[in-house]
């Protein structure tokens, strides 16, 4: 280990920055952040730190370096252009025992800065002792990505009931064992949520014994494919998850993101084969979260559009379990986006429709004067069996059999495809794609041409001939 780790407690202590310029700037921010009281030593100052100086927030002690100036100051740092002067504070501290810092020189530094995630007053810092600045930079822009950015509250939180935890559990295993309950469980989950009262009367239950380790359920909207397009919040509770519930619309790249150790249920459903029904789902559900686990429910695309979201979390409600959401993107946000096809423009839709095509077997209650209007973006969910009976009740209200349609099957995924025609080849079209596929219907279909960016050299022959072979 070429450097010790530490933390050093920097309030109302001074510290001196040789240096007045950019550099010296990133370092003072830090500096003040930390709350130490910062000495400059510079011939002039720039504009940053200027400002600094006429609201008193740094003292500008000199328009030179002098040695003398070393004493009585806690570190210093050196962030300057000029290579002797570097070298002479350098000498100059280390002659006093002074901590220093050469600003982009190592060999120079007898500490140095590393890369800091910061979720105060918890700190998390990443150094590779100056050898590649850049990949510790790296490595911290994943940590931060992982990291919630409200675990310095609970940290904080979690240190207002230090003492009382102290009261209540006598021994050091006891406390240990505690504060992994909490910040595994509902306590760690409520505060990611932005219930602190909640979180703060949870961990007042749990030190009263009246909780009995109780579970949790949250909805995650698991995305149209790409687990590129899960949000950061979905894979932080993925990562935290006891028991996993998914559907078949759940990829298997997204399902390789979840905890190696949770248990995961398939409870998908398809058309005309549901292996698992909405009712059993719900019941599953709320057994898991009644014996103290985490629950997540994995679902392809967001949770509350056409998810069935608000039924199962109607079910939690009712049996008194806690729960939260996790929204994801929606297919028709990601498929045509991926497909190029922008749902609104102002030349060709003002407005977009989200439909499911699950139709009943009579078409009784659907609104088709409104669905066939022009000059709007029909997206279709779940609609490629219903396809035929679809375009003929568009076409019967109004709605030209010539508009432009397209069918994204396996949107965003690596075998997303792309098949166009118009309303009266509908049905052959969906026939054609594959599932799962969302159907697109209006004139920005007619984008996809110029806006396709996803694969789109890979796809163009298969796409053209898709169309030619329906011609």
């Amino acid at each position: 280990m070429d450097y010790l780790p530490l933390f050093a407690d920097l309030k109302n202590r001074p510290v001196l920055v040789v240096g007045g310029g950019e550099i010296a700037a990133r370092k003072i921010e830090l500096l003040r952040r930390a709350g130490a009281r910062v000495l400059v030593a510079a011939r002039e100052l720039g504009h940053e730190l200027q400002a600094l100086l006429d609201i008193n927030a740094i003292e500008w002690i000199a328009p030179r370096f002098e040695p003398a100036q070393l004493d009585g100051v806690f570190l210093v740092i050196a962030a300057t252009d000029d290579n002797a002067l570097n070298a002479q504070v350098f000498d100059a501290a280390n002659a006093r025992h002074k901590l220093v810092n050469v600003v982009d020189d190592q060999p120079k530094c007898s500490f140095i800065f590393p890369s800091i995630v910061d979720r105060s007053p918890l700190v998390v810092a990443i150094s590779s002792s100056g050898t590649a600045p850049v990949l510790a930079r790296l490595l911290r822009e994943k940590i931060e990505a992982l990291l919630p950015a409200n675990l310095g509250q609970m940290a904080e939180v979690a240190g207002q009931w230090r003492d009382k935890v102290k009261q209540r559990y006598h021994s050091m295993s006891e406390r240990r064992r505690f504060w992994e309950r909490a910040f595994n469980g509902l306590f760690a989950s409520q505060m990611s949520a932005g219930n602190v009262n909640e979180a703060r009367r949870t961990l007042d239950r749990e030190l009263k014994n009246d909780s009995d380790n109780q579970g949790e359920i949250t909805l995650v909207g698991a995305g149209p494919g790409d687990s590129g397009l899960l949000t950061l919040r979905g894979l932080q509770v993925m990562q935290l998850a006891d028991v996993v519930l998914y559907d078949h619309l759940v990829s298997e790249e997204v399902l390789e993101l979840v905890r190696r150790d949770a248990d995961r249920i398939c409870v998908g459903k398809r058309a005309g084969a549901h292996s698992v029904s909405q009712e059993e789902t719900n019941a599953m559900l709320v057994e898991l979260a009644l014996q103290g686990k985490r629950v997540v429910r994995l679902k392809g695309g967001d949770p509350f559009i056409f998810g069935r979201g608000g039924e199962e979390l109607q079910a939690a409600k009712a049996a008194g379990i806690p729960f939260q959401v996790v929204p994801g993107i929606t297919a028709a946000a990601g498929a045509t986006a991926y497909a190029g096809i922008p749902l609104t423009h102002r030349d060709h839709a003002q407005s977009v429709l989200f439909v499911t095509g699950h139709l009943r077997s009579d078409s009784a209650g659907i609104d088709w004067p409104t669905l066939a209007r022009a000059r709007q973006t029909l997206a279709i969910y779940m609609g490629t069996l219903k396809a035929a009976e679809i375009a003929a009740g568009l076409i019967e209200h109004g709605r030209a059999a010539s508009t432009p349609v397209a069918v994204i099957g396996c949107g965003t995924r690596q075998d997303q495809q792309v098949l166009t025609g118009t309303l009266d080849q509908l049905e052959a079209l969906a026939v054609a794609a594959p599932t799962p596929a969302l159907i697109v219907i209006g004139e920005v279909v007619n984008l996809h041409g110029q806006l396709a960016w996803f694969q789109h050299s890979a796809q163009q022959g298969a796409r053209e001939s898709a169309v030619v072979n329906l011609a």
